[in-house]
């Protein structure tokens, strides 16, 4: 099969000959339909995150389950699934508290650059390659464990399938679950990519006003214009705290940084008013610290707190974020953008680095 393959840091993915062993005990074979850019991807070729190389990327896919190995049981052949990049084991406290995004096995993958034994099923001219966060969707086909596989519609497209498994619940997620005591207070978005645009979507479900979307790309604010955000503004010519003063006399109770830099942090627990609350979504570089000023935080009682994949239960969340879409209340086909094929990996890649707007998608086979 064909798979975009990352080296080393610093290095184009190339898109090779793989070859793929079959499902193990457990494990399940996918022909992938989508596979969604993150910037997690991003991160993981710069260097900025930590992965064993050399691997086959992507972790935000969906695609049709066509083999599976002994004792699956949570899906059969044929079926749609979404992939999941935190498995859900269902017997660790996180599972069994329903905060399924803390899964103690993603841990397993994480290290191992494997799947849940630790092993790989990929191979590139002999030489063991490296699965990432046990998906590696950026391929014609995967093997996951059935714990990382969520079945699905079929009828939902499949790009949004895609987008939903990561950018989506992210995003949306953390409206949901951790900002669902936001409707009718003051929310700041920073960062309008596709977590920060899907958190905008939430929050606009949730009944949060105003939403003010802050980003660098004039064409990006205008998308989460278009996704329910009530304000925009781009701080490379505008001062942020200006701006949300001339937006609303009351202080913002809520911020998120879709981000994950040093300095967007920092600017999101400095923007919410007297008991407020900053949620940290976006990932940095290993190893990045953001300056916190003591005083006001425990002076004003603010609160900073982090939401991994969106503090969701996936089982439970993702197939609303489904029907939510389904119904019209969440306009995912709103949020894609451009397709490429899995030739094109590089530029979609390089697309997003220069600010592409909307959550573009990798087609391996032939474009839906």
């Amino acid at each position: 099969m064909k798979a975009a393959v990352l080296h080393r840091p610093g290095a184009p993915l190339t898109v090779e000959d793989v070859e793929l062993d079959a499902p193990g005990p457990g494990e399940v074979t996918l022909r992938v339909l989508a596979a969604g850019v993150c910037h997690s991807d991003l991160h993981y070729m710069n260097g900025d995150l930590n992965v064993r190389l050399p691997a086959v990327l992507g972790h935000e896919g969906t695609g049709v389950v066509e083999r599976v190995g002994e004792g699956v049981t949570r899906v059969r052949p044929g079926d749609t699934v979404i992939t999941l990049w935190r498995p859900r084991c269902g017997d660790c406290e996180f599972c069994t508290t329903g905060r399924p995004a803390l899964c103690s096995l993603g841990r397993v993958q994480a290290a191992s650059g494997g799947l849940l034994d630790g092993t790989s099923r990929l191979n590139l001219n002999g030489e063991k390659l490296h699965h990432l966060m046990g998906v590696s969707c950026f391929a014609e086909q995967c093997v996951v464990s059935e714990r990382s596989v969520l079945a699905i519609d079929p009828d939902v497209p499949p790009e949004i399938a895609a987008i939903t498994g990561c950018a989506v619940v992210t995003g949306a997620g953390a409206a949901l679950n951790v900002m669902k005591d936001a409707t009718g207070e003051g929310v700041v978005v920073i960062g309008a990519g596709g977590v920060g645009l899907s958190a905008v979507m939430g929050l606009r479900l949730v009944g949060a006003d105003p939403i003010v979307a802050v980003d660098t790309v004039d064409a990006k604010l205008e998308k989460a214009l278009e996704l329910g955000a009530t304000h925009a503004v781009n701080v490379r010519t505008h001062s942020l705290v200006e701006e949300l003063t001339r937006i609303s006399p009351r202080p913002m109770a809520w911020s998120l940084d879709a981000v994950g830099a040093p300095q967007t942090l920092a600017q999101a627990v400095e923007v919410v008013g007297t008991g407020g609350t900053a949620v940290a979504v976006g990932l940095g570089k290993v190893g990045a610290t953001a300056a916190v000023p003591v005083n006001p935080l425990v002076q004003q009682e603010k609160r900073l707190i982090g939401s991994l994949y969106g503090s969701a239960n996936t089982p439970v969340d993702i197939p609303k974020l489904v029907e939510l879409f389904k119904s019209g209340r969440l306009p995912l086909d709103k949020l894609l953008g451009e397709r490429y094929e899995l030739s094109a990996v590089n530029e979609a890649y390089a697309a997003l680095a220069q600010g592409a707007t909307g959550r573009a998608v990798i087609v391996p086979g032939p474009k839906l």
